[in-house]
């Protein structure tokens, strides 16, 4: 199946403890449906101090289902993704808007 979601979106979390939260996705992970999204999700991860970094308890942003992620349009509402041929390409678009994400 096409990816509705791809890396440097701007997404809003629609379910879960992070609902209302904004934020771009910086990774995605087709195969289990996940997507990591900077400020969404975290989680303290303990680390050890090394010559190029302090240590402690950081917190790191885990992935997160695609099915809790929904693309923010232009008007920055949440919007569902379809897919339409333009041409010979086929092309994002927004559902509720009609306008085309990718060009």
């Amino acid at each position: 199946m096409a990816a509705k979601l791809k890396k440097g979106d701007k997404v809003v979390v629609i379910s879960g403890k992070d609902k209302g939260k904004e934020g771009t996705i910086t990774s995605v992970d087709p195969k289990a449906g996940k997507a990591v999204v900077d400020g969404v999700n975290m989680a303290i991860r303990h680390t050890r101090q090394s010559q190029q970094s302090q240590g402690g308890r950081l917190p790191k942003a885990m992935p997160i289902d695609l099915s809790n992620l929904a693309m923010l349009d232009k008007n920055g509402k949440p919007t569902r993704v379809g897919f339409k041929m333009d041409g010979d390409k086929k092309v994002r678009f927004a559902k509720t808007t009609g306008d085309v994400i990718d060009a």
